[in-house]
């Protein structure tokens, strides 16, 4: 039996890379391809745009998978992460994207962040992911996955995407933004978060 595709419910192309390898074996599919294939078939290509009104990650996340399953007729993927830093009461936390302003970037993020951290010796932080797949409004499967770390004095490394340049994993001398994707999947939230869906997947077969 073949496995029913699996949409992203993101237009985060970092996020979509690292589901991607995570789930290598799943056909894993982007938005812009679903909404290509809809085209193609007469249906609304219109990609969702939810907003995310909870008050958790998981509620976040709920809202995004079951929006983009109704609309592709898939099982859809969703994730919602948050950055928590001890010295600032765990924020951003829900706000993590937004962390700046409602049309803020990620340098903008960082930006800010830095600034507040400035003064602040004790840089202590957590990321946290949680994934939730939907059929539908149905949810599947739902779990959680966190990274222990803490936030540099400046921006380290390229690569990587959001605030990956200033989180450091405990136990490494690396930021997030100076590892390959392989690497830092063992170590972030996304991706402890994502080897337990992979688990949740593996144990099922979905018909198309």
């Amino acid at each position: 039996m073949n496995r029913t595709p699996i949409v992203v419910a993101s237009g985060n192309s970092g996020k979509l890379v690292e589901i991607r390898a995570a789930l290598s074996g799943f056909d894993v599919r982007s938005p812009e391809e679903v909404a290509t294939e809809l085209a193609r078939r007469g249906a609304t290509a219109t990609i969702p745009d939810p907003d995310e009104i909870g008050t958790s990650y998981l509620a976040n996340a709920q809202i995004k998978a079951a929006a983009f399953a109704r609309w592709s007729g898939l099982l859809a993927l969703a994730d919602d992460s948050g950055l928590e830093v001890d010295a600032l009461d765990r924020r951003p936390g829900l706000h993590t994207a937004r962390y700046a302003g409602p049309n803020c970037t990620p340098q903008d993020n960082i930006d800010l962040m830095l600034a507040e951290m400035r003064e602040i010796k004790e840089r202590g932080a957590r990321f946290v992911c949680c994934l939730v797949l939907c059929r539908g409004d149905e949810v599947i499967a739902h779990v959680e996955g966190e990274c222990r770390g803490s936030i540099t004095e400046k921006v380290v490394g390229s690569g990587g995407f959001g605030y990956d340049p200033i989180f450091r994993p405990n136990g490494e001398s690396r930021t997030f933004a100076e590892m390959e994707t392989a690497e830092k999947k063992r170590f972030s939230h996304r991706g402890h978060a994502l080897e337990r869906m992979k688990q949740e997947l593996a144990t099922r077969e979905w018909s198309d």
